[in-house]
């Protein structure tokens, strides 16, 4: 796995994956963090290895990355769930 560059804001302060996941665990803010600068967030998620399989087969059926796949059904499911927030369901 491909590790990425630190941003400037992650450099200013340093803090462990597991420590940051408990932080956040307990309903802390981890704003302090993120680099909110930059538009990008990077989001780790850990899934069972039939979810992956399943994602990996959907994913080569449309001829898209897993990644991709994620990113389309996931701002799908938002963009439903805003629908219906906006018609008062």
């Amino acid at each position: 796995m491909k590790k990425s560059k630190p941003t400037k804001a992650a450099s200013k302060k340093k803090i462990k994956s597991q420590e940051l996941d408990d932080s956040f665990d307990r309903g802390e803010s981890i704003l302090e963090y993120a680099d909110l600068d930059s538009g990008v967030f990077r989001v780790n998620v850990d899934f069972p290895a039939w979810t992956v399989a399943a994602l990996d087969k959907e994913a080569t059926r449309l001829g898209i990355s897993r990644q991709a796949l994620i990113k389309v059904w996931i701002a799908e499911r938002l963009d439903q769930a805003r629908a219906l927030k906006n018609t008062g369901t």
